[in-house]
């Protein structure tokens, strides 16, 4: 690595540290979400850095786009001219100290444990299977065959995640802005091609190189996001269309599931896929996925539960 690529990462690093410090720390609320945000764009950065631009992708949609919306959102719902003070109670400054050394112990204990780990770990083992996976990139291989019940979790964590937060609150209503943004509406029809055309290339490019379901559903929920703030989403909100939200919700988990049920049919072994069917289930279990990831960080937004 060259010495200029050393002073980048260097700098990127030193900036993360002090965008981190500002969200966490500072008494402007706005100020704070805005570093934030600022944070996640460049946690992006290191990502593209490490050679992983499909973690970048969805650490930009969902860490600065989504998360970073709904951040806004509930700070424009709060009572005008509120901040969290200039300074900490008295009370408050052993706990960030204690907050701040348990956060360094655990990024001590982390890197420990991967500097520990052998190298260059299972890509041997991955690499010799994977003519039998269905796909030819190694990361779709481990996250849709060699590994696939991780990622059936996973799914099955985030849609539980939103079950648990559509029971918090009221009845699924439109959504009415705190403050009226008159751009948005022209910003999401210019953007909205994009929010599509991405997602696509992403579920396409995801069998022989990085992409695959989680970024195309972080990206498409990102531009989902961007309709609802400008009211360009009105059917999710009608009751006749609530079955089909849920429908749509749980497609992805439900056809891992029976893909899952499938491969323990024929071949003894739950989630175990034939190879002469493996490429066309995973481009099947991809798109369903996405489109269910892609629901569920609206869903977040949202935060209601759907009339019954």
């Amino acid at each position: 690595m060259t010495t200029l690529a050393w002073g980048f990462d260097a700098l990127l690093a030193a900036g993360m540290l002090w965008l981190g410090w500002q969200a966490l720390f500072l008494s402007r609320r706005f100020a704070a979400v805005v570093h934030f945000m600022a944070f996640q764009l460049l946690m992006a950065l290191a990502w593209v850095r490490l050679s992983a631009p499909d973690i970048a992708l969805a650490e930009a949609a969902v860490g600065a786009g989504v998360t970073g919306a709904l951040l806004l959102t509930a700070l424009g719902r709060l009572p005008a001219g509120t901040s969290l003070g200039a300074h900490p109670h008295r009370w408050q400054r052993p706990l960030r100290w204690m907050a701040l050394g348990a956060a360094c112990l655990s990024a001590g204990w982390l890197a420990w444990v991967a500097h520990s780990l052998p190298r260059p770990g299972l890509a041997l083992e991955v690499t010799g299977a994977l003519d039998a996976t269905g796909v030819s990139h190694p990361v779709t291989a481990v996250l849709l065959n060699l590994r696939a019940l991780d990622t059936l979790l996973e799914v099955a964590v985030m849609l539980g995640a939103v079950m648990l937060i559509w029971s918090l609150g009221p009845a699924l209503r439109p959504y009415a802005p705190a403050i009226a943004l008159p751009g948005l509406p022209a910003l999401s029809r210019l953007l909205h091609p994009l929010f599509l055309l991405v997602p696509v290339y992403l579920l396409w490019r995801g069998s022989h190189a990085p992409g695959g379901a989680f970024p195309a559903g972080a990206v498409m929920g990102a531009g989902g996001v961007l309709l609802l703030l400008a009211n360009g989403v009105t059917w999710i909100h009608r009751p006749a269309k609530q079955p089909l939200l849920r429908l749509l919700l749980c497609a992805g988990l439900a056809l891992f599931l029976a893909v899952g049920l499938g491969g323990l049919l024929l071949t003894g072994t739950f989630l175990a896929l034939p190879i002469q069917l493996a490429t066309a289930l995973i481009v099947a279990v991809e798109i369903a996925t996405a489109l269910s990831i892609a629901l569920m960080l609206m869903a977040f937004y949202l935060y209601g539960e759907p009339g019954q």
